[in-house]
């Protein structure tokens, strides 16, 4: 068994697909749209007309890794409300000059929580919420 992060960005997933290929370097595996759903009235909004939900062109589905790790992402309802709270996405750079490079990134356009610096467990720690409002911690080892 494992735990994959699932991110819902409320009518902003592909846009944030493509910024992550850019700033992390993220592979996506997987983009399936609403509009290629096998079963079109599981999809609400989409299938009855109603204007309520998500639209056909829609992320319903996405895989994508950076690094080791897989995420999975969606469009959700298609809200444009996205909220990530109470959570972080944790990064380990292997450099401080890599995890710099990978705190600049994911902070251009968001907000910076707290700068990257030297700490007493890391060569390089911070923490940016990025334009989309993910949380992500910078952790380079000591």
């Amino acid at each position: 068994m494992k735990v994959e992060p699932y991110l819902m960005f409320e009518g902003r997933c592909e846009e944030a697909l493509d910024f992550y290929r850019r700033a992390l370097g993220a592979q996506v595996k997987v983009l399936m749209r609403y509009k290629d759903n096998p079963d079109p009235a599981s999809a609400p909004g989409c299938a009855d007309g109603s204007g309520a939900g998500p639209t056909p062109e829609m992320v319903m589905h996405a895989e994508f890794s950076v690094g080791d790790t897989t995420l999975m992402a969606s469009d959700g309802m298609g809200s444009g409300k996205a909220k990530f709270e109470g959570i972080s996405l944790a990064l380990s750079p292997a450099s401080a000059d890599e995890a710099r490079r990978l705190f600049d990134a994911l902070a251009e356009g968001g907000q910076v929580q707290m700068p990257l610096t030297k700490t007493f467990f890391s060569q390089a720690f911070g923490m940016a919420a990025d334009r989309f409002g993910v949380s992500w911690m910078v952790v380079a080892p000591e």
